[in-house]
């Protein structure tokens, strides 16, 4: 995205016309070539990447921000596979969320249609500048991003691909715009754009969502805290409840929808929580515990209050022992 966050706003906003024109088809063809284009243009993208790692740990980023800055063969095709889900959705546009019969026998009808340029706002997660775009074009909307500084040279392959899909359908590339100026000037400036910017969503830590929150002029979808919990039914299938707390917390714990608190029923504690806490540690899980889960398994350290309302995003978890369902 060159030249001033303003005039690339106002590109983008009149390239999102044509994107809300287009048919439920072909939105979704355009999704399914973007996820091929991904997949065949993988050595691009994860050298950038590669140029991105190196970068941070000179920075001396932590474990948890370089685990979502890192991509893989393997988290390119989870990349290219999100783009078709979101091509299996259904087409929101146009879906008829109310109707009623005035009194005067005319049909009132609420239906959705696109909002315009929305804006997206993001840390150190390539794989968001894939995300939001779909989602976004799905939804028939132009969109701008602009992600962290630490992921800029993956954010910059990724965002390339896919608007050159967007040439090869006919299509501006000013639909998809990514923002290079990642100075907090040039996102102060996008965020007063209200005349332009139909919305803006962060994506990111309590810091930048407050930021932008408190600073914006266009209206913001927002979130502060992911504190992610599994709570532990007397009734549970306590093997299942086993594998998705194992899978929850240990598959990539640094990722925002990773498991933080575990809450057991008191009536099940004592047959789940020693074999639930044996299975954590083997996965070197640190597990803070409240007094009751103590008791059962000494081992744990001891939980404050404050940690029940942390988002570690890294192998650590609070352990609670509740009565009420």
């Amino acid at each position: 995205m060159k030249g001033s966050v303003r005039d690339s706003a106002i590109l983008c906003k009149q390239a999102a016309v044509q994107i809300a024109e287009l048919s439920t088809d072909a939105k979704n063809a355009l999704l399914r070539a973007m996820a091929d284009a991904l997949e065949a243009q993988a050595a691009t993208i994860l050298a950038a990447n590669a140029e991105d790692m190196t970068a941070a740990r000179e920075k001396g980023i932590g474990e948890a921000m370089l685990d979502r800055l890192a991509l893989d063969e393997g988290r390119v095709r989870g990349i290219a596979e999100a783009l078709r889900q979101v091509a299996a959705l259904p087409d929101p546009v146009g879906q008829v969320t109310r109707s009623e019969r005035s009194t005067k026998g005319f049909t009132i009808e609420r239906v959705r249609v696109p909002l315009g340029v929305i804006a997206m706002i993001y840390e150190a997660r390539p794989n968001v500048t894939a995300d939001a775009a779909a989602l976004c074009l799905k939804a028939g909307n132009g969109v701008i991003l602009r992600g962290g500084s630490e992921a800029v040279r993956s954010n910059r392959a990724i965002a390339a691909c896919l608007c050159g899909v967007l040439r090869e359908a006919g299509l501006s590339e000013h639909a998809l715009m990514l923002l290079d100026d990642l100075s907090r000037e040039a996102m102060l400036e996008l965020m007063q754009l209200s005349e332009i910017v139909d919305l803006i969503i962060p994506r990111g830590g309590e810091g930048l969502i407050r930021f932008v929150t408190e600073n914006a002029r266009v209206p913001v979808i927002k979130h502060y805290k992911g504190v992610c919990h599994l709570y532990v039914d007397a009734k549970a299938d306590l093997d299942k409840a086993l594998d998705i707390l194992i899978d929850g917390k240990t598959s990539r714990p640094s990722a925002c929808n990773a498991l933080e608190t575990l809450l057991v029923h008191a009536d099940v504690a004592a047959a789940f929580l020693p074999r639930a806490a044996r299975a954590l540690q083997e996965r070197r899980v640190e597990l803070l515990g409240d007094e009751r889960a103590r008791a059962l398994c000494p081992n744990m350290g001891p939980a404050s209050d404050d940690d029940f309302a942390t988002e570690f995003l890294s192998l650590k978890l609070t352990v609670g022992i509740v009565d009420s369902e």
